[in-house]
């Protein structure tokens, strides 16, 4: 049916149809197109919008599977207060009205007794929630520490965007013609004719630039890939080359390809000369990285190393998608450098089929990162913890912040706001610090749309949230520092559930009630339009434009003067050149150039410990239909995903006298879990892969089950505060192990 020209909600056969975006959560970043069906307050059905250009029509399980989310009979649909102790699973309704004064009144009281600084608010994967939390906390409780999270290093995304940001002026993706309307069919975009899939998964799932099908559709198109895995994935094995690396050597196999490179004269000399500065100094660097001590340290054989140097060099254009594993070591920032020197040595920046600069001066930043900044003071505003120690960062530092909540230093951490996010199943590293830290805490509020493991053990008081169905609000994309995604599109509201609120209603609410001078819209609507009036819209305005609004995009933006402020060509960095070194890490004391350094814990770097742990351990590979810890309790998720897997290899298992099936214990000198052995030679024998985000609504919610969050959870063998000399990047991909067998008499 064409529904090109219809509004964005019309009725059809007895049901209302809204078309709007599936941004906010559950589910990915993407925010792909839907058509939704509902009727009398309920969702009947979730079509893909065959309109939007983003995914054009398409659909994962998780978007299919909205309304038994929705309506889900676990959905927190009204807040609760703790009654009894945390972790007891004792509460008791209120009204919105009682949550908000309690709220008001203790922010009150911290900020006269301890200072606002002493209010902490954090999220998760951002998606949706990440401007309103820091809206919040800046301009609602006055504190400098907001929009931060508990991922050890910051190690997702953040990395990635703060090198790129000083070495090129922002960050860049992977060109799949997402940048037009009409797609494939555009007559500036040319399909790369190599595609480096790097640490990276997009068949499956995709949170950060890409949807695995633009990747089939180039390759329809005549693009070849590699593909640098640990495992073999579904592109892996479709690949031109699959450069199987040991987890946590990323660096080193950019740095031998750089030298392939450089040695043998295949980068682009004109870009080289005329836009980048610190050549030489590379040239100088790589040469300590021959292709046969790389396949030493890497564990890929040194001919497939010059072979996929030479293939991405010679094919023009030719892209990098890569994924978070790039920012999961403690030397991130070495390999994002090496990584994004790459695709700049070889003249594939900026260009069509390349890795392409979406953010320019003709892009405004909708909302800025530290969207409230303003409302605080310099002199606050340098009591944002981490700030010394790590002046890069705009949010403060987790591992820091953990240590302060635990210490009371450098100064009294009382109150923690988190929304969207479930660190106890996910995203930190050594949960259990984590939840002492949380415990610590006067008062802690909790946002979500269900009951998590860290609601129920640690929250004061339980908001509940709406979905990406039940709220009026904007994708993004026009800027915000994050050059995902071209166009702007329209999140309509379909439902009501319960008494939820949208994560913008309830920001706005409790914000004007905190400081009506940094709220000073009389509702959400004009909230959102005086974000969106940046880009000269209303969201009434972006609604009626249905699929989205792209703006008009141009390549080769360094030539043309649209990524500077002044107007002149070149690139938004301090020189005006691409940067193969970092300046601010030199003026740190930090190497600026990209080098590599074994992971802390390895077969390599600590031989006698690696006896007992023979294994190299990774985790956090993507999964059909979960995201993150997400989705547990739907039973299309479950049904696909029964129980968490560990894949083995069979010869592996064999000596270690796991069957397939078994319930077994994966273990290191800081903790251990257990997951079902999955036996399959996909992966390497001398490597395991671990699910990660598990928990069990199933169980039992009070302590101590907290729905079996301590059982499967791999970032137990993970530790706290081993990041990197920038502060980013933490070992959660390249830790080691060694696994066994569950003894009948444990409890599996």
């Amino acid at each position: 049916m064409d529904t090109a020209n219809r509004p964005w909600r019309w009725e059809e056969e007895g049901l209302t149809v809204t078309r709007t975006a599936s941004w906010s959560g559950p589910g990915c970043h993407n925010a792909c197109g839907l058509l939704v069906y509902s009727k009398d307050n309920t969702i009947v059905k979730v079509e893909g919008d065959p309109d939007s250009p983003f995914n054009q029509g398409r659909l994962c399980i998780r978007c299919l599977s909205l309304p038994k989310v929705v309506h889900h009979p676990d959905r927190l649909t009204h807040p609760l207060k703790k009654v009894g102790e945390r972790g007891e699973g004792k509460w008791e309704r209120i009204t919105w009205d009682e949550a908000y004064d309690t709220i008001v009144e203790r922010v009150r009281g911290f900020q006269k007794e301890y200072g606002p600084e002493s209010i902490l608010a954090f999220t998760g994967t951002a998606r949706n929630t990440i401007q309103w939390p820091t809206k919040l906390c800046l301009s609602g409780f006055g504190s400098p520490n907001g929009a931060g999270n508990f991922l050890s290093g910051i190690c997702c995304y953040l990395p990635r965007l703060t090198l790129l940001k000083e070495v090129q002026g922002n960050f860049a993706v992977a060109d799949f013609s997402q940048m037009f309307p009409d797609r494939f069919e555009n007559p500036d975009w040319v399909p790369p004719k190599c595609i480096v899939i790097w640490g990276n998964n997009p068949v499956i799932t995709n949170a950060d630039s890409s949807m695995g099908y633009w990747v089939v559709e180039c390759m329809k198109r005549g693009s070849k890939l590699i593909v640098i895995d640990p495992r073999l994935t579904w592109l892996a094995s479709r690949a031109h080359l699959w450069l199987q690396i040991r987890p946590g050597t990323d660096a080193a196999l950019a740095l031998g390809m750089l030298n392939v490179i450089i040695e043998q004269e295949l980068y682009d000399k004109e870009f080289v000369e005329k836009w980048s500065l610190g050549f030489e100094r590379l040239k100088e660097r790589v040469q300590a990285y021959p292709p046969d001590k790389v396949a030493e340290i890497s564990w890929v054989a040194r001919d497939k190393i010059v072979e996929a140097a030479k293939f991405y060099a010679t094919s023009k254009p030719a892209a990098i998608q890569w994924g978070v594993a790039v920012d999961q070591s403690t030397i991130a920032m070495s390999t994002i450098l090496g990584i994004t020197s790459l695709w700049a040595l070889t003249g594939n920046l900026d260009v069509p089929g390349g890795n392409i600069l979406n953010v320019s001066v003709e892009t405004p930043e909708i909302p800025p990162l530290d969207w409230g900044i303003e409302d605080l003071s310099e002199e606050m505003r340098e009591k944002r913890i981490g700030k010394k120690e790590y002046p890069w960062f705009f949010m403060p530092h987790p591992d820091m912040t953990v240590e302060s909540m635990i210490t009371q230093k450098p100064y009294p951490t009382k109150m923690l706001w988190l929304q969207g996010s479930n660190p106890l199943a996910c995203m930190g590293s050594d949960p259990r610090t984590m939840y002492k830290a949380m415990m610590n805490m006067e008062f802690v509020v909790v946002v979500d749309l269900f009951m998590t493991p860290t609601a129920m053990a640690c929250a004061d008081m339980v908001l509940p949230a709406g979905t990406g169905l039940e709220r009026n609000s904007f994708r993004n994309e026009l800027g915000n520092g994050r050059s995902f995604w071209g166009p702007a599109r329209a999140i309509n509201k379909i439902v009501q559930v319960g008494e939820c609120k949208s994560d913008e209603e309830i920001v706005f609410e409790l914000g004007k009630r905190l400081n009506p001078e940094g709220f000073p819209w009389e509702n959400v609507e004009e909230m959102l339009d005086s974000l969106l009036q940046k880009g000269g819209l209303t969201f009434k305005e972006l609604r009626e434009k249905g699929p989205g609004v792209y703006r008009p995009f141009k390549y080769k933006k360094y030539e043309k003067g649209l990524l500077r402020k002044d107007g002149k060509p070149g690139f938004d960095t301090a020189t005006g050149k691409f940067m193969f070194y970092v300046p601010a890490f030199e003026k740190a004391g930090i190497d600026p150039l990209p080098y590599y350094e074994e992971p802390v814990e390895s077969p390599i770097s600590t031989p006698e410990l690696a006896k007992d742990y023979p294994l190299v351990l990774t985790t956090g590979g993507r999964v059909w239909g979960f995201f993150h810890s997400e989705h547990r309790q739907i039973p299309e998720m479950r049904e696909i995903n029964k129980m968490p897997v560990t894949e083995i290899h069979p010869e592996t298992a064999k000596k270690l006298g796991i069957k397939d099936g078994d319930w077994i214990w994966i273990e290191n000198r800081h903790g251990r879990c257990k997951q079902v052995a999955k036996l399959t030679t996909t992966i390497d024998p001398r490597v395991v892969h671990a699910q990660h985000g598990w928990w069990f609504p199933e169980k039992p919610g009070p302590e101590p089950s907290l729905f079996g969050v301590w059982e499967s959870n791999p970032n137990l063998l993970s530790p706290w505060g081993l990041v990197g000399p920038s502060g980013y990047g933490a070992p959660l991909k390249s830790q080691i192990c060694k696994v066994y067998r569950v003894k009948e008499e444990e409890d599996a």
